[in-house]
């Protein structure tokens, strides 16, 4: 079956990161969007106070809408999870199925941070205030999201860029779970990324399924193969 898939990337990284995930898609015939979201990647020029949750999500919206897109598979990867979620309302009817790979889970009204461990918190936090304009969050080095190959490690590093700390503290809005949409979620197990531990319990309290991938923080970059066969049984379903 050819799918259209919308691939949303997690915090300090752009539409960039998924480009072997991409070509792989594309070469199955698939129709592929990556977007970068406003003040990260090619648009960190963008980065202002205004930019939040809310602009994230209008990103994702736009994309979708603007391409006149529909039965779309939209992917959120980490941070990523939150503006797909969050736009998962407005654009329901557009949707076939909502996934979050390895991505930051919580109830509307809460914020990005509620969906990180207490010490990951602080560790933000306090990067944020060491940046010279105190709106972002300076990246971690690749191996934080268990980028380990020297090439790899440096190709993702010359391209990360600081993350808009508003986009953690803005208010979820409603999302896949007044609209009816079911979000399959895909854990990656090797190793477990401790940040959003324990975040899987709000997609299975909504009746969503939770499935392991065995792979790092960033399987799009490590085992895009292993991803792209995830994604397309997922598709297919």
């Amino acid at each position: 079956m050819v799918t259209t898939f919308v691939l949303v990337h997690g915090a300090y990284h752009g539409g960039w990161c998924w480009r072997r995930v991409a070509d792989l898609l594309r070469r199955q015939g698939h129709t592929v969007f990556t977007p970068t979201l406003t003040g990260l990647g090619e648009r960190a020029h963008l980065l202002g106070p205004e930019v939040g949750l809310t602009t994230m999500i209008d990103d994702v919206v736009a994309v979708v809408e603007a391409e006149e897109l529909t039965d779309v598979v939209l992917v959120g990867h980490s941070f990523g999870a939150l503006p797909v979620l969050g736009a998962t309302g407005p654009l329901a009817p557009r949707l076939r199925r909502p996934v979050i790979l390895d991505g930051i889970v919580v109830e509307p009204g809460s914020h990005g941070f509620a969906g990180l461990s207490a010490d990951l918190v602080e560790a933000r936090r306090e990067a944020a205030r060491r940046h010279p304009s105190g709106l972002a969050i300076p990246p971690p080095p690749a191996e934080f999201f268990g980028v380990i190959d020297p090439a790899d490690r440096a190709w993702v590093e010359r391209r990360l860029t600081a993350h808009p700390l508003r986009t953690y503290t803005d208010p979820m809005p409603d999302g896949p779970w007044t609209a009816g949409l079911l979000v399959t979620y895909l854990r990656c197990t090797d190793p477990v990324f401790p940040g959003v531990a324990g975040v899987t319990d709000v997609v299975l309290g909504h009746g969503g399924r939770v499935l392991d991938l065995a792979a790092p923080h960033d399987a799009m970059i490590t085992h895009p193969d292993l991803l792209v066969a995830e994604l397309v049984s997922l598709a297919d379903e």
